[in-house]
């Protein structure tokens, strides 16, 4: 990474701000370690703290429009009071706790395209705060989302857009404000029925809930619903179940219930 100024609340120069992750990849649960480094500017400058922000991009739904906007959904104080003096160099090493619920990034090393999560340092002087860009951090999913993910590849789904929506899913206990939705194209067999499938996981340290969301096709006399299923997953024993045959049965309970198949 390079130093970045910080102008805005404190003035021309500044403090300049360089922010070391020692491993950008990680997993929900997971711990991100580095180290910030702060630069004294031109002239003394009284620090208030030292903040890092944990922020993803999340679609907003404000009547009939959509915007989106950076959501910041953890903080982690790293730094109290303190004097800069003009070229002082000061570093404060961190340990990030990553949120259980923190949406996935990357699955089998590749993005997936549409989400983006990124580490924010910030410092407050006199009363404001000012912000460095994000460091992007890659997160890789747990063994049973990934898991869960190959048996949708192994039936023939086809990974399509990743996203998160501000708002809470009904019956699912949520820390964070958002959710994301993992999308994916349906096989040739199941085209003509539905549009898409999306996938989301709520995440705790011993299980995990997963909501699928069918998307059903209009017809000429017919207008497209939705149709959901949910259901938790065990991280200790998710290994004993063949999740493809499970998965299957999963979507034509659901189908069958919302007359989809």
């Amino acid at each position: 990474m390079v130093f970045k100024k910080l102008l805005q609340a404190v003035g021309v120069g500044g403090p300049e701000v360089e922010t070391i992750l020692h491993n950008p990849n990680t997993r929900p649960g997971d711990t991100v370690t580095g180290e910030v480094t702060i630069i004294g500017g031109s002239h003394d400058s009284e620090i208030l703290g030292v903040n890092l922000a944990l922020k993803t991009r999340v679609e907003i739904e404000s009547g009939d429009n959509e915007y989106k906007q950076d959501l910041e959904y953890a903080k982690l104080p790293i730094g109290g009071r303190f004097k800069l003096d003009d070229g002082a160099r000061y570093s404060i090493p961190f340990q990030f706790p990553i949120p259980w619920e923190a949406p996935l990034t990357h699955l089998y090393g590749q993005a997936l395209h549409g989400t983006t999560v990124g580490i924010a340092t910030e410092l407050e002087v006199a009363k404001a705060v000012d912000a460095t860009d994000l460091d992007p951090i890659a997160v890789h999913p747990l063994p049973a989302q990934e898991r869960i993910l190959t048996a949708f590849q192994n039936l023939g789904f086809r990974f399509r857009n990743a996203d998160c929506e501000k708002g809470r899913i009904w019956g699912v206990h949520q820390e964070l404000p958002f959710y994301q939705e993992i999308e994916f194209a349906p096989p040739a067999q199941l085209a003509r029925t539905i549009n898409q499938l999306e996938v989301t996981f709520v995440s705790y340290p011993r299980s995990m809930e997963v909501v699928l969301e069918l998307d059903k096709r209009g017809g000429v006399f017919t207008e497209g619903r939705d149709a959901f299923s949910r259901f938790t997953v065990d991280y200790a024993s998710f290994q004993n179940t063949n999740w493809e045959q499970q998965l299957d049965g999963f979507l034509q309970q659901a189908g069958r219930r919302r007359g989809l198949f």
